[in-house]
């Protein structure tokens, strides 16, 4: 379609060429570049903080080189897979042109493709191309120490614009002259508080002599520009798009209906703090913020219907989208997350494209054992040596994007059998007589096991990388047919176990390992909770936790098999002063622990809470378990700060006081168990510790 004042497109572009102003060096800088003056550079990097105008900048720019007959190619860092391949994807026509001119926004989103851009994508385009980078960071220093880039590069920091401009702005944007000084006092040169406030000021002409806006700058704008919204639906067309990560029509539809998503879908597209790029529409990162956290706390049932609406639709995406759509598809589905409970797990993964995955080359072999050896040693080595004879399509290679080294590797086993490689792995093989003794594979079902997940730079930890692997495994569990169980096992089961909860993930069990390290495994049967209702529940970035754990009734119509129950004891004794993680804990649904919350009128929390300190203390009516209810007591119903602490409290030797721990543990569970399962035909009552696989 043609750009020109006859349709929407070329509306809108005349509309934002009226009201630019300003930016005069840096139009300069670009035409310079564009004519190929002597001395110019040919690579423009533009950087400022967020709503500074870098967008508003670029278009211009496009607006003038096309006007030059220069072929222009646009790159969105928010919306383009942050590899080189989902660059250059992006960016292919821009080596095809002689005189080409491309343009990089929100370059902050896919960071860490920097060093891949200068030295090796940049090189490559024809020589008379214009490239302008536009990103919140400077760029590195690596730049300015590569003599090679001295005359080619020109760095642009992008400030408030100065008295003048900012006063043309307002001016343009018919704003009352009787009101400039207080908008300008207001909002400085900040082109997009001003352009808020104008469209604040032009609206309200009723106290257009005495503007006084309240002192927080952006929120007290967005406030009153939703109150002045045409409709309701209106006002939930845009907060739906600050709520997502884009927005498309079909996206509006799943919450407002056929009808309205098209027009809403144009509206939206017309507002001043509206950008739209391949995958769809997206607000300013300040506006989208503020709306949200407007509509969560002034209509919280309202935005949870909302939230759950999109949540569907992205889940049908993720299901539905072609295989080189599949990781798009799924990052806008989990940037949901940051909404919910998990959101410490999630917040901070804005930056993308240091590292990028693949499928495990034959040459990477000994790259995967020598990070398995430095990460987990010499045990964890003999069984991914096995696991790469047994099935090497199964592992992911997770490689720098600027030199294409290998700096991570998941193995993502897929089993339908019993295999040799089993017998070189104790963890893996736990897991896999876990699902043999509690619900066997069927024809056809297969499980997936999440083995190694080994990033030696942060090994075990919240990254990056750690996210990529994620975004890979819930891919796969929404993509899967036939998929039984699955299994993650973890390194450090304290700080993953909330996310393993929230998944429908329960502890199955811990297994020492060389090095003084524990595998914990957690697993999901899907055939128990089918996806529907785990994503219900889960997926959509529920903004509460469920009341009952995933697969288990009310009244614990399906108990929890033995191992399951004894990891859950074990949980609720770590967090018994936590009420918010016992709401979480699977034994809330159990009989036993139901039915004292109906008998003292108390919430689940209260109740388990109730029914350990209760089991505690009966340990004391056998003799022979006096001294181990004393170690359990001290050590959860007193809260000692650590296990060395509650024996240095028991006046105990640290092995002496682990051995008294231990049996009372296993004295606890077998109590409980027995309370647990003694109203249930047909269910074996085992009072000895559960078997970890």
């Amino acid at each position: 379609m043609e750009s020109s004042p006859r349709n929407l497109a070329g509306r809108l572009g005349s509309a934002r060429d009226r009201t630019f102003v300003g930016r005069h060096r840096e139009l300069s800088r670009f035409r310079a570049a564009l004519n190929g003056e002597p001395g110019s550079a040919v690579v423009l990097y533009v950087h400022g903080p967020g709503g500074v105008g870098k967008s508003t900048l670029l278009r211009r720019f496009e607006t003038e080189a096309r006007d030059e007959g220069r072929l222009v190619v646009k790159v969105d860092g928010r919306f383009i897979d942050p590899s080189p391949l989902g660059f250059e994807a992006e960016a292919a026509k821009s080596a095809s042109a002689e005189e080409g001119v491309l343009l990089i926004d929100a370059f902050e989103h896919c960071q860490g493709l920097e060093g891949w851009l200068r030295e090796r994508f940049l090189p490559g385009l024809p020589e008379h191309t214009v490239v302008v980078v536009a990103g919140r960071r400077p760029p590195s220093t690596e730049w300015s120490c590569d003599l090679a880039w001295s005359d080619a590069l020109e760095v642009l920091p992008l400030g408030p614009l100065d008295d003048g401009s900012a006063a043309a702005l307002l001016e343009r944007r018919g704003v009352p002259s009787s009101v400039h000084d207080a908008v300008l006092a207001f909002a400085g040169g900040h082109p997009l508080a001003l352009s808020l406030a104008a469209s604040v000021a032009v609206a309200d002409t009723a106290s257009a002599n005495n503007w006084e806006p309240r002192p927080d700058v952006i929120a007290t704008l967005l406030s009153t520009l939703v109150g002045e919204l045409p409709s309701r639906t209106h006002r939930l067309a845009l907060e739906t798009a600050a709520h997502v990560l884009t927005t498309t029509e079909g996206l509006l539809a799943a919450v407002l209906g056929e009808e309205e998503a098209g027009p809403m879908f144009a509206w939206l597209r017309g507002l001043p703090f509206s950008e739209y790029g391949r995958h769809g529409l997206f607000l300013h990162d300040l506006v989208r913020e503020i709306l949200d956290r407007d509509f969560r706390w002034r209509d919280p049932q309202g935005y949870e219907r909302m939230h759950v609406r999109t949540g569907h639709y992205l889940l049908e995406r993720v299901r539905t989208a072609p295989r080189v759509e599949m990781m798009n598809a799924v990052r806008a589905l989990t940037y949901l997350k940051r909404y919910g409970p998990m959101a410490p797990y999630f917040q901070t993964m804005e930056r993308e494209g240091d590292v990028y995955d693949e499928v495990l080359r034959p040459e990477d072999h000994e790259t995967v054992l020598r990070m398995a050896a430095e990460t987990e040693g010499e045990r964890s080595v003999r069984a991914v040596r096995a696991w790469l004879e047994d099935q090497p399509e199964s592992f992911l290679m997770y490689r720098s994007a600027r030199t294409g080294e290998p700096v991570a590797f998941m193995a993502w086993l897929r089993l339908t059998r019993r295999c040799a490689a089993l017998d070189a792995d104790p963890v893996a093989a736990a897991a896999w007589e876990h699902a043999e003794r509690t619900d066997p594979l069927r024809p056809g079902e297969h499980a997936l096991v999440s083995r190694f997940m080994v990033h030696p730079e942060a090994y075990g930890q919240v990254s990056t990388v750690g996210h990529l692997m994620q975004l890979r495994i819930c891919a796969d569990w929404i993509r899967s047919s036939g998929l039984a169980w699955s299994f993650i096992v973890s390194p450090d089961a304290g700080l993953w176990r909330p996310l393993m909860d929230h998944l429908g993930h329960q502890q199955i069990f811990q297994a020492p390992w060389s090095g003084g390290r524990t595998f914990t495994a957690f697993a999901c049967d899907w055939r128990v909770t089918p996806l529907d209702i785990w994503f219900d529940r889960t997926q959509p970035g529920g903004l509460s936790e469920p009341s009952a754990p995933l697969g288990a009734g009310p009244t614990g119509e399906r108990p929890l098999a033995r191992a399951d129950f004894d990891a859950a004891v074990r949980d609720a004794l770590r967090n018994l002063h936590q009420p918010d993680a016992l709401r979480a804990n699977p034994l809330t649904s159990c009989r036993v622990v139901a039915a004292h919350a109906e008998s003292s009128g108390t919430d689940p929390a209260e109740a388990l809470q109730r029914v350990l300190t209760d089991t505690v203390n009966l340990l004391t009516d056998d003799p022979r378990a006096v001294k181990s209810h004393r170690a359990v007591a001290t050590t959860y119903l007193r809260r000692a700060a650590t296990q060395e602490a509650a024996a240095e409290r028991l006046g105990l030797p640290y092995s002496t006081y682990r051995r008294h721990l231990s049996q009372g543990l296993e004295r606890l569970c077998g109590m409980l168990w027995q309370r647990e399962t003694s109203a249930l035909p047909g269910t074996a009552t085992e009072t000895g510790p559960a078997r970890a696989g």
